[in-house]
């Protein structure tokens, strides 16, 4: 296999990892990832290796030892409600861990193409759809922390000439997400209460939030799409476009169980200064690219649902 192909992913054991390992391997490359603890389903799509971000040393040297062309950095605290509790391990993650990778391509090969991962968290807050355009003001330690990834991801390109490419990535899901995110902890919930593990109760936040989902399987072909473009220079937005409410999604999975649950408000659930609607103009990157959505959201929620069912 030709070594123009080959991709390193940090942070593979997460969320998304493991997809944008099969989207790598169903499109020519060879896939390296590394963690600091293998995933369960992290097997055969990567050769893995152990290492811890915030160990520059280790880093350098996963990057020295694999030469890949392609770089993907999915390593972060990826949850607002987690930066809350812990803003200087999401500054210490989101931050110093992408400068380490950016240090190890700098000292190895500066032509490496690199794409570092940011959020719509990132933008000021609007009831208008949000385009690459829009004014960034984070409002949160998470939209914060990416906020200043993408001024080293910047740095780095107009100081050493490097490739860095950049996305801000609205919500995605799908399965095997974790439960400390909306859409599969309701989905666990309703199919545990139609299985009768669950008293028909539910414990719920602000469901009158509107948000904009994405399938990880979109997301990620987004990804690859990105750093084979020739251009590093454009932010893209990687979002479908379509927002949807939360109780709309709620009310969408107790249909699909048919049971009556009674929804109970959790006022600890509701965090203040939240955006009510968060809505991604992916024109850009659709229009450049040629990228667009292929999975209806609700088919992916129902997905979602059903691999809890079948527990």
């Amino acid at each position: 296999m030709g070594t123009n192909k080959k991709a390193l992913i940090f942070g593979i054991s997460g969320f998304v990892g493991h997809y944008l390992a099969d989207e790598l391997n169903d499109n020519g490359y060879e896939v390296f990832g590394c963690d600091v603890v293998r995933s369960d389903f992290v097997q055969d799509n990567a050769a893995f290796y152990e290492c811890d971000i915030l160990n520059a040393d280790e880093v350098n040297e996963i990057v020295r030892r694999v030469a890949p062309q392609y770089i993907f950095n999915l390593a972060a605290v990826s949850s607002v409600g987690q930066s809350w509790q812990m803003p200087q391990k999401t500054v210490e993650i989101n931050v110093v861990g992408a400068l380490n990778i950016l240090e190890a391509i700098k000292n190895n090969d500066p032509s490496v193409k690199v794409l570092l991962i940011g959020s719509s968290e990132e933008y000021s807050q609007s009831d208008n759809s949000l385009s690459e355009s829009s004014p960034l003001d984070g409002s949160n330690p998470y939209g914060i922390s990416k906020i200043m990834q993408e001024k080293y991801a910047d740095l780095y390109r107009k100081k050493y000439g490097m490739r860095v490419y950049y996305v801000r990535s609205f919500n995605h899901i799908g399965p095997r997400q974790s439960e400390r995110f909306v859409i599969p902890s309701w989905c666990k919930q309703v199919a545990e209460i139609s299985d009768g593990l669950k008293e028909p109760e539910m414990t719920i936040g602000n469901v009158y939030l509107i948000r904009d989902f994405t399938d990880v399987r979109d997301v990620v072909r987004a990804y690859r799409m990105v750093i084979e473009y020739d251009n590093c220079d454009q932010v893209y937005n990687v979002g479908n476009g379509k927002a949807v409410k939360l109780k709309e999604i709620l009310d969408h999975l107790i249909d699909l169980s048919g049971q009556n649950i009674k929804l109970v408000v959790d006022e600890k659930l509701i965090r203040k200064n939240e955006s009510s609607i968060i809505k991604c103009d992916n024109s850009l990157i659709s229009n450049t690219i040629g990228w667009t959505v292929e999975h209806e959201i609700f088919d992916t929620i129902d997905e979602v649902y059903w691999m809890y069912k079948k527990r």
